[in-house]
């Protein structure tokens, strides 16, 4: 690998990790005022159901990278709180389906809100140049990483 590249690298992934610790306080900032309802990892529960909607409770673990038996005791406590509800597969009875309660879909959307609020702040600050090279950036980032791209996610609700 030429050194110029090497370089070009290392700017990229400092760069990268600046612009990750300011996205950080912007979720950080966006979360606070629901934190005594909900937290983090419930909130990730909340966005794979408002993304997807209802799901099999499996499914849910899987795509949270959790164990399914650990999970199932976690999802209890999001349907205590009210967050979720579960119900029985109509195709299968063993099967459990787990969806979004309105306090659920609202917390979601509160924080969704406030997240979009936080961005569009920060993006106020930047010309129209400037604003370009953001998104163009972020949508290199985000095909790199595997994440669907915009017009994917429409559909999706995101």
């Amino acid at each position: 690998m030429a050194a110029r590249t090497v370089q070009l690298r290392g700017a990229a992934i400092e760069g990268t990790l600046t612009a990750s610790r300011a996205l950080l306080g912007v979720i950080a900032r966006s979360l606070a005022p629901v934190m005594d309802t909900v937290t983090l990892p419930q909130f990730r529960v909340l966005v794979v159901l408002s993304n997807f909607g209802p799901l099999r409770m499996g499914e849910v673990a899987q795509r949270l990278g959790a164990n399914q038996s650990s999970f199932s005791r976690f999802a209890d406590r999001m349907v205590a709180g009210g967050l979720i509800a579960r119900s029985a597969s109509p195709g299968s009875r063993r099967e459990v389906i787990i969806s979004l309660t309105e306090d659920g879909a609202r917390v979601y959307a509160e924080v969704t809100d406030a997240r979009r609020r936080e961005i569009s702040r920060v993006l106020e600050t930047l010309s129209g140049p400037d604003l370009e090279a953001v998104r163009t950036g972020f949508e290199i980032f985000a095909r790199a990483a595997g994440e669907p791209s915009a017009d994917e996610t429409l559909i999706l609700g995101i």
